[in-house]
C-alpha cells in the first residue's frame, strides 16, 4: 500500500491564523540567506535565486532547533537546524482553511518568497488508513478549497493538490463508488486554484514505485491535469531523485509535456529494501534528508526539488511511530544524522 500522508495537527491551524500578523510585525527578515548555516544564528530565508520558497521561522522543526539550543544540546541542535533552515510544505488543516492561507502566504510575501502549500482533505482519503479522513462530502470539500482559494488572493503559491487521491483511484484503494465524484471535485479544485492569479497548482502523480504512467495519465486527465501547472511525484515517499525524474519524464510525455515537482525530503538514502513489502514507506530506518529545496534541477521538466513532507514527522503508529503527522524526534534526529 501507498504511504499515509500524516494528519496535520490541529494545533497548527490556530498557529497560522495569527501568523502572518505576527511575523509582519515583527519585521520577519526577507534577507537573501546571508546567515544560512551559522550556528545558533536566526532562521532566515534561503537565497531567492535558487530557492524562492518561503521558510518557516516559527515551524515544528525550528521549535524544536530553539528548544535544543536553550538547553545547550548543541550536536542535536545541529542536526535538527539542516530541517529547520529549509522550506517544507505547509499543510492546511480542515477547521481554518481561509485563515491559514491567509497566514502563511502574508507570511511569505513578507519575505518576497513563495508559500508551498499542500491540500490534503479529499473526502473519503486514505482508504481508511493512518491519515484516514478527508472532507465529509463533496459540498463540504468545495467549500474548503474556495475557502483556502480565499487565503490565498492573489499572492504567490505553489499548491500540491491531494497526495495520493488519484493514485488510489487507479490502485483500487479507493471504492468505485466513489470515483466519479472524485474526479468532479479535483477537476473543481485545479480550476478555482487557477483561477487565483500567482497560484500554480501540481496535481499529485505517485511516485517511481507504485506502478507504471500508463496506468495514470488519463486518469490524471479526468482529473484536470490539462488545466494544472504540474504534477508532483514522489510525496512522502523515499524513491531516488533519479527514478522520480525518469518516472516524471514517461508520465510527462503522456500528459502534454506537463512539467513537475519532486518531493525530496527523505530520498537521500532511496527507498528501504528490507521487510513487509506493503508497510516499507511507513516510517522506514537509515533514510536521509534528500536534495534540499530549489528550482536548480536536473531536468528541464523539473520545476523544483520541494520538501513537502515535513521531516521529522511521522508517517503514522508503525515501527514505533507515533501518529500520523506528529513529530518523531529520535526519526528526525536520524534523517538529518544520516544526510550528507
Amino acid at each position: 500500500m501507498d504511504d499515509s500522508r500524516g494528519a496535520r495537527a490541529s494545533a497548527r491551524a490556530s498557529a497560522a491564523v495569527a501568523l502572518g500578523a505576527a511575523l509582519l510585525l515583527a519585521g520577519c527578515s526577507s534577507g537573501g540567506g546571508e546567515k544560512h548555516g551559522d550556528p545558533g544564528g536566526p532562521i532566515t530565508q534561503q537565497p531567492k535565486a535558487a530557492d524562492p520558497f518561503w521558510v518557516n521561522p516559527d515551524g515544528t522543526a525550528a521549535r524544536r532547533l530553539a528548544a535544543y539550543e536553550r538547553a545547550g544540546e548543541k550536536t542535536e541542535a545541529a542536526r535538527i537546524r539542516k530541517i529547520a533552515e529549509q522550506p517544507v510544505g505547509e499543510w492546511i488543516g480542515p477547521e481554518n482553511p481561509e485563515q491559514e492561507a491567509r497566514g502563511f502566504t502574508e507570511a511569505a510575501e513578507k519575505s518576497d518568497r513563495t508559500a508551498l502549500l499542500v491540500l490534503y482533505d479529499i473526502p473519503h482519503r486514505d482508504c481508511g488508513q493512518y491519515s484516514q479522513g478527508g472532507a465529509a462530502d463533496g459540498n463540504a470539500y468545495r467549500a474548503w478549497i474556495d475557502a483556502v482559494a480565499r487565503g490565498i488572493e492573489d499572492r504567490s503559491a505553489i499548491v500540491i493538490l491531494e497526495p495520493d487521491a488519484v493514485l488510489h483511484l487507479v490502485d483500487g484503494c479507493t471504492p468505485d463508488r466513489f470515483h466519479e465524484e472524485r474526479y468532479d471535485l479535483l477537476k473543481g479544485a485545479v480550476t478555482r486554484l487557477k483561477s487565483l492569479r500567482n497560484t500554480k497548482v501540481y496535481l499529485d502523480a505517485g511516485n517511481a514505485g507504485w506502478g507504471h504512467p500508463d496506468q495514470i495519465f488519463q486518469p490524471l486527465r479526468q482529473a484536470g491535469i490539462d488545466q494544472a501547472d504540474g504534477f508532483s511525484v514522489n510525496v512522502s515517499n523515499f524513491y531516488s531523485t533519479q527514478d522520480s525524474i525518469a518516472y516524471g519524464k514517461q508520465l510527462s510525455a503522456k500528459v502534454g509535456g506537463k512539467h513537475f515537482v519532486i518531493d525530496t525530503s527523505r530520498n537521500g538514502n532511496g527507498p528501504y529494501t528490507q521487510g513487509d513489502p506493503a508497510q516499507r514507506w511507513c516510517n522506514p530506518p537509515g533514510r536521509a534528508l534528500g536534495e534540499t529545496p530549489t528550482t536548480k534541477t536536473a531536468d528541464l521538466l523539473v520545476d523544483a526539488y520541494l520538501w513537502i513532507k515535513r521531516p521529522g514527522e511521522s508517517d503514522g503508529t508503525c515501527k514505533g511511530g507515533p501518529k500520523a503527522g506528529e513529530w518523531w524526534a529520535s526519526y528526525a534526529l536520524a534523517l538529518a544524522e544520516n544526510s550528507k
